[in-house]
C-alpha cells in the first residue's frame, strides 16, 4: 500500500500544477452557462444533496469531510472542487477533510477524487462488482492533504451522460431506489449534464390532448415500456404497447423524482423536444398538415401495424404549436427546465431531399419551436447521424448546423474514441460539441474498449486549433459492463493533459481489489494491451455464435473463411461474424494469472465480477472456434465428428450458464423480475415480462420461417439466457446438420428457422421466474472451466 500511495502523491503534484484551458466554444456558450448558474438552487440545497448522498455512500465517514459551497469567481472563473485538511482535525466530532466547491457535483467529485487518490478506493455499479472501499482508513486516521490544499478545475464545463436508447436498454424498469443509486453515482463521477427522458410519454398525453388526440388514438402511437426509446425516434410504434394509464402516471411521478434530485445537486439534466414524430390520428384532425410517412426501420415486410411511423414537416405551422406546447408542459409540470433540450428528427431517418435549404429550414424551424416555448433553449444533437449516415456531407452538415444561431446548439460526437467528427468537419462547422465515447452498443456483454483513445481523445480535441468543444461525455448504450472503461472516462472530466494509461490500468488494478496482487498486476497490463486496445475501427456489438447463432446455410462458410478463422468481416457475407481484434493466447494468459491470484481475493465482489466476465470472454471465443469445427466436420461430411463437437458445444454453454450464476451482474432474473414489480395487475405483470424478454431476444416482428432483423441485437451473456435459449438454439441447428448428413440432403434451412422462431415465440411467451441471487463459487468454477476446456486450447489468433 504504502507504493500506491507514492504514486497517487505525485499524480497529486500534477494535478495541482495544471491551469485551466478553454475553447472557442465556451465562450459561445457563456450565456446559457451564466443563466443556469443564476438559476442554480440554494447553496443550502445543494450542501443538504451532497450530504446525503456521503451518507449513502460512506455511512461510516460522514463526519470526516466538511462540504462549502463557493462562488465560481473562487475558481478562477469555472467549475472546479478544492480539498484541504481541516485546521483542527484531532478535537472530538471535527472533520478531517474540507472539500469546496461550486455545485453538489463539484463536492461529490471532490469527495471521489479524494478516496479515489489518497485511499485507493474505487467506485463502480453494483452488477460490475459495487464499490472497493476497504482500502479507506477508518475515520480519524484518514490522509492528510499535501501543503495547502488541491484545486481541481474542470477543463470544460459538461460532463454529459447517457444514449437516447439507454433509457431502454438498461433504465427500462428502474424503480426509485435504483434512479437513487445512478444519480449518486453520476454526481461521485463529476457527471452534470445527464439526459433526463423518463416519463415523456405522460407530457405527450396531454400536449396531444390539446390537439383533439385522445389517449386511445396514442395506444398506437407509444411502443411498449422496453421499446419505449425507439418509438420516441419514430423508428416503431406500436411495438410491445399499449401502455396503461398506470405506466403513464407512476413514470411521470418517477422523472419529477429524478429531476428533483438532479435539481438539488447542481445539474443540468437535458429534457426531450419535439421531433416530428406524429400519431396517425393527426392526419385526420389536420388533414391539411404535411404529415409524411416514413420508410420501413427493420421489419421483415414493412407491416404498417409496426413500421413506417408519421412524420410532421418541420416547416409546417402545425410543427411549432406543438413543439413550443411539448417544451411548456414540461415545465409546468417540473417547475424548471436547464434550457438544453434534445432532439434526434434525423437520426436514422434519412431527409427525402438532400437539398441545403430545405435542411436549413426544417432546422430552423425545429429550433423556433424549442426556443417558443423557452427563451433561451439551446438545442443538444447527437451526432451518430453523421457516423452513421453517408447522405450526410459537408454541404448538408453545414445547412443543418449553422441554421441555429452559433451558441445555440450543442453537437455530441457520439462515437469520438473510434470515429471522431471534430476531426473531418472543421469542428463541426464552428459549432459547440461534446466528446463523447460510445463504448457499447445494444447493452452486449463484451470486454471492449480503447482505453488509449479514452485517455488522450478529449484533450488532443480540446487544445486543438479553434476548439469547439464544451464538453466530455459517455453515450453508451448500455451500461454496467466493462468498469474500467468507465472509470477512465469519467476521470477525463477533470484532465487537462493526456493520461499515461499503462500507469493509470497499474494504479486502477490495486484500486479495484483494495491491495496490490503481483500476478493481476502482470494480468491486467496484458488486458491493456489485448481486449482494451481495439485499434481496428471496428466497435462492440457481440456477434459471438452463442449468444448471435448464425442464421445460414452452412455450405456459405467457404474454405477462405474457415482457414481465416475469426477474420473480423468481408463485405460479400450475409451475417456478421464475431469480432476478434486481440491475441487470444494471451489472453487465455491473463485469465491464468487471474486465476493464480484469486486464493488472494476470495472475498472481493470485484474480483469476483472480473474473473467471471474474463472466464465468460475466453470461453466464447473458445465457442466461435468450436463451431467452426463443427462446420468443418460437416462439409467433410464426418458425422460422427459433428455430434461429437456439437455435444461439446452444449456443454459448454450449459457449463457457461453455471459460471454465469455465479455472479449477480450476469443474472437473467433481476430483468425480469424488475420488469413485473411496476405492474399493477396480471396482464401487466405479463406485458412487462414478455417486453423484458422479446428486446434481449428477437423484435420486432417475424413470421414463421423469417426471423426478426433486429435478432440478437440486444444480446447478453446471462444466466438463464444461455441455458433456456441459447443452448436450445444450437442444440435445433446441429440437429439439422445431422440430419442432413445422415439423408445426404442439403441442410434444411427452412425448418432450422421455423423450430428456432418456435422456440423464442415460446420462451417470450414463457413465465419461467429465474435466481435473482447468485449461486456457486465463482473462483472454482472459472478455474475447472479453464482446465476442462482453455489450458490446452489452441483458440485461433487473428
Amino acid at each position: 500500500m504504502t507504493v500506491y500511495v507514492a504514486v497517487v502523491l505525485t499524480t497529486v503534484i500534477v494535478f495541482f500544477t495544471e491551469t485551466h484551458s478553454s475553447s472557442v466554444g465556451v465562450e459561445y456558450v457563456s450565456r446559457l452557462l451564466e443563466v443556469q448558474d443564476r438559476e442554480r438552487p440554494p447553496a443550502s440545497v445543494q450542501l443538504s444533496a451532497a450530504r446525503a448522498v456521503l451518507d449513502r455512500f460512506i455511512p461510516s465517514h460522514s463526519s470526516s469531510f466538511d462540504f462549502k459551497i463557493i462562488t465560481k469567481e473562487q475558481c478562477g472563473g469555472v467549475s472546479c472542487f478544492m480539498i484541504s485538511n481541516h485546521p483542527s482535525p484531532n478535537l472530538s466530532g471535527t472533520p478531517e477533510i474540507i472539500i469546496s466547491g461550486i455545485t453538489g457535483v463539484e463536492l461529490l467529485s471532490g469527495l471521489h477524487w479524494y478516496l479515489k487518490n489518497l485511499c485507493g478506493a474505487h467506485i463502480s455499479w453494483d452488477k460490475t462488482g459495487g464499490s472497493q472501499l476497504s482500502s479507506v482508513p477508518k475515520a480519524g486516521s484518514l490522509p492528510r492533504m499535501k501543503d495547502d490544499g488541491l484545486l481541481i478545475q474542470r477543463p470544460v464545463p459538461w460532463n454529459y451522460y447517457q444514449n437516447a436508447v439507454t433509457s431502454s436498454y438498461t433504465f427500462a424498469w428502474w424503480d426509485w431506489e435504483r434512479w437513487e443509486k445512478e444519480i449518486d453515482w453520476m454526481a461521485l463521477q463529476g457527471i452534470n449534464m445527464p439526459l433526463a427522458f423518463t416519463g415523456q410519454e405522460a407530457i405527450w398525453q396531454k400536449v396531444f390532448e390539446k390537439f383533439n388526440i385522445s389517449s386511445s388514438d396514442l395506444n398506437d402511437f407509444f411502443g411498449g415500456p422496453a421499446f419505449l426509446a425507439w418509438s420516441r425516434m419514430a423508428n416503431l410504434h406500436g411495438w410491445g404497447g399499449p401502455l396503461p394509464q398506470s405506466w403513464l402516471d407512476q413514470q411521470l411521478a418517477m422523472q419529477k423524482k429524478i429531476l428533483a434530485r438532479m435539481y438539488e445537486l447542481g445539474m443540468t439534466p437535458v429534457l426531450p423536444a419535439f421531433s416530428g414524430n406524429v400519431p396517425a390520428a393527426l392526419k385526420n384532425v389536420y388533414p391539411s398538415a404535411k404529415i409524411t410517412r416514413l420508410g420501413n426501420w427493420f421489419t421483415v415486410d414493412s407491416n404498417p401495424r409496426w413500421c413506417c411511423t408519421y412524420l410532421l414537416d418541420a416547416t409546417d405551422p402545425l410543427f411549432i404549436e406543438i413543439g413550443k406546447s411539448f417544451i411548456q408542459q414540461q415545465v409546468k409540470e417540473y417547475g424548471r427546465s436547464s434550457h438544453i433540450y434534445n432532439c434526434d428528427t434525423f437520426d436514422e431517418n434519412t431527409p427525402p431531399t438532400d437539398d441545403p435549404e430545405y435542411i436549413s429550414s426544417l432546422a430552423a424551424a425545429i429550433f423556433k419551436a424549442m426556443q417558443s416555448g423557452d427563451d433561451d433553449a439551446v438545442w443538444l444533437m447527437q451526432g451518430w447521424l453523421f457516423a452513421y449516415d453517408p447522405y450526410w456531407r459537408p454541404p448538408q452538415m453545414q445547412a443543418l448546423l449553422h441554421a441555429v444561431p452559433i451558441g445555440k446548439m450543442i453537437v455530441l460526437d457520439l462515437f469520438a474514441e473510434v470515429n471522431p467528427i471534430w476531426t473531418t468537419s472543421n469542428q463541426f462547422y464552428g459549432v459547440p460539441y461534446i466528446w463523447c465515447m460510445l463504448h457499447n452498443f445494444a447493452g452486449n456483454v463484451e470486454m471492449y474498449g480503447v482505453l488509449d483513445s479514452v485517455g488522450s481523445g478529449p484533450v488532443e480535441a480540446r487544445v486543438s486549433n479553434n476548439s469547439t468543444m464544451v464538453g466530455v461525455g459517455m453515450s453508451m448504450e448500455g451500461i454496467e459492463q466493462n468498469p474500467v472503461v468507465y472509470d477512465l472516462m469519467s476521470e477525463m472530466a477533470f484532465q487537462h493533459n493526456k493520461i499515461d494509461v499503462m500507469k493509470w490500468v497499474d494504479s486502477y488494478s490495486i484500486r479495484r481489489y483494495g491491495k496490490f496482487v503481483p500476478s493481476l498486476q502482470e494480468a491486467w497490463n496484458i488486458l491493456y494491451h489485448t481486449v482494451y486496445n481495439c485499434t481496428d475501427g471496428a466497435y462492440d456489438k457481440n456477434r459471438d455464435v452463442i449468444v448471435a447463432f448464425p442464421d445460414v446455410d452452412p455450405t456459405i462458410y467457404s474454405i477462405n473463411l474457415l482457414s481465416k478463422r475469426n477474420s473480423l468481416k468481408d463485405e460479400d457475407e450475409s451475417f456478421d461474424k464475431p469480432h476478434l481484434w486481440y491475441s487470444t493466447s494471451e489472453v487465455l494468459r491473463a485469465l491464468q494469472l487471474f486465476i493464480e491470484g484469486g486464493k488472494e481475493l476470495t472475498s472481493s465482489n470485484t474480483y469476483g465480477y472480473d474473473l467471471v466476465d474474463l472466464t465468460r470472454q475466453a470461453l466464447a471465443k473458445y465457442a466461435n472456434d468450436l463451431f467452426l469445427d463443427i462446420i468443418e466436420a460437416y462439409e467433410s461430411h464426418d458425422s460422427y465428428g459433428v455430434t461429437r463437437l456439437s455435444e461439446k458445444f452444449l456443454d459448454l454453454a450449459d457449463d457457461m450458464d453455471t459460471l454465469l450464476a455465479t455472479h449477480e451482474g450476469f443474472l437473467l432474473g433481476p430483468w425480469l423480475e424488475s420488469s413485473k414489480q411496476l405492474a399493477v395487475d396480471k396482464e401487466q405483470e405479463k406485458q412487462y415480462e414478455w417486453n423484458a424478454r422479446t428486446q434481449i431476444t428477437m423484435w420486432f416482428d417475424n413470421t414463421e420461417e423469417e426471423a426478426s432483423l433486429l435478432r440478437d441485437y440486444g444480446n447478453k451473456y446471462w444466466s438463464g439466457l444461455v441455458r433456456d435459449y441459447y443452448s436450445p438454439r444450437a442444440a435445433i441447428y446441429f440437429k439439422y446438420l445431422q440430419e442432413s448428413l445422415a439423408t445426404g440432403e442439403r441442410f434444411n434451412l427452412q425448418g432450422w428457422r421455423r423450430e428456432w422462431i418456435k422456440l423464442t415465440n415460446e420462451w417470450q411467451n414463457a413465465r419461467y421466474v429465474y435466481p435473482i441471487k447468485s449461486e456457486g463459487d465463482a473462483f472454482s468454477i472459472s478455474q475447472w472451466l479453464f482446465y476442462k476446456y482453455l489450458c490446452d486450447s489452441t483458440i485461433s489468433d487473428h
